[in-house]
């Protein structure tokens, strides 16, 4: 018997890699001599970079960038196979980074990710994966840009800094110093959101109050946006607002895109297929999967709906243990996904569960394969 082990992490809890280490041992108690392996896994938001590096054996890069706020920071991001980094842009340009009292869109700027990006590619790395979830930023993407020698130009001629206040000032944009190794790279931008750069849906009506924004910045932001979508249109024949993902990140998704040629792929889906998922399927008889919590979100670009597709492509079974399950949890199951069990063995608050976390987990990982052995013996029976 050959089981595979493939859990997100659960958010301020366990550690997708604990999880693994959980499920063996469960599994050793319940099965004895079986065959098990695991691989850590996240679906392109936080923690991808880490879910890389653990499953390809790869490396952690520190530089120091640009934060949101222009000020200086520390930053990472992964390497692995010799020509491939991933790259989170929240490790540069997150919401996190600002104090909730300094968050206003208009003064931030995505240059931090375009310096992880050109720290990348002086490296040598050619092969880059870019998470754009969790942006602090609304500035269209011209700070990354402005990294990698785009110049956003205002009616005079004068370059612009490039965060959200700059939109509105954009007349042009010059492309003839962008840096030839983006045109030797192929970028895949990790997004599950299909939002449009402006309008109703776009990136600041939909993201900007998160960040900060009152209505009446967010006005001001979306005007500026308009102007930047037009430039843009105007310049390249590029509509942003028919390119889906281009409001991600405050329109860094329009901006890696149209600039740097990035293709917008699925998160979770580039993920797996870095870690090689579909290989390490090859012999496996059963998959667990899991998360903090399982509910309808779950199946919109998240973990267990990508492990659960792959695993069904395959027929093989999967199984799911979350912390807990809120509302349309059990529609997982309709993307592979056989059936689901929860941590939690009684009344508890969050704070106690992440407290316990290891150890209501792994009781409910012996009491999950207990069942799957029942299962096993009644096949027989039948």
């Amino acid at each position: 018997m050959k089981l595979l082990f493939a859990s997100d992490s659960f958010k301020g809890g366990l550690t997708s890699r604990q999880t693994i280490e959980l499920l063996t041992k469960a599994a050793h108690e319940v099965f004895g001599d079986c065959e098990t392996g695991g691989v850590p896994v996240a679906d392109g938001g936080e923690g991808t970079v880490d879910a890389v590096i653990g499953a390809e054996n790869g490396d952690i890069i520190r530089c120091e960038v640009h934060g949101p706020l222009m000020e200086k920071i520390e930053a990472r991001y992964g390497v692995f196979g010799g020509d491939q980094a991933v790259i989170e842009m929240s490790a540069s340009s997150g919401l996190p980074l600002v104090p909730l009292k300094d968050r206003n869109p208009m003064y931030t700027s995505t240059v931090g990710t375009g310096e992880l990006i050109k720290d990348a590619l002086d490296k040598g790395y050619r092969k880059l994966a870019v998470a754009i979830g969790g942006s602090a930023t609304n500035d269209g993407g011209m700070g990354c840009a402005r990294a990698l020698g785009v110049r956003f130009l205002d009616k005079d001629g004068r370059e612009l800094e490039g965060c959200g206040r700059d939109l509105i000032n954009v007349r042009s944009i010059d492309l003839s110093g962008l840096d030839g190794r983006v045109k030797e790279s192929e970028i895949t931008v990790m997004c599950d959101v299909t939002n449009p750069l402006c309008g109703p849906d776009g990136a600041t009506w939909t993201f900007g109050a998160q960040k900060g924004a009152t209505p009446e910045i967010q006005e001001q932001l979306e005007e500026g946006m308009c102007n930047y979508r037009d430039v843009i249109k105007a310049s390249f024949g590029v509509d942003c607002d028919a390119l889906q993902g281009a409001g991600a990140a405050g329109g860094l998704g329009a901006a890696l895109s149209v600039f740097f040629g990035g293709r917008m792929k699925s998160g979770i889906d580039t993920v797996l297929d870095l870690i090689h998922f579909d290989e390490r399927l090859e012999g496996v008889d059963l998959v667990v999967t899991g998360e903090g919590r399982t509910d309808w979100q779950s199946c919109f670009g998240k973990v267990m709906r990508g492990v659960g597709e792959r695993a069904k492509a395959k027929g093989i079974p999967v199984l799911g243990l979350s912390g807990s399950l809120g509302k349309g949890a059990m529609d997982i199951c309709k993307y592979g996904v056989s059936s689901l069990m929860v941590t939690v063995n009684t009344q508890m608050t969050l704070e106690e569960a992440i407290e316990k976390g290891e150890d209501l987990y792994y009781e409910a990982a012996v009491r999950m394969f207990l069942f799957v052995r029942t299962g096993m013996g009644m096949k027989h029976i039948l």
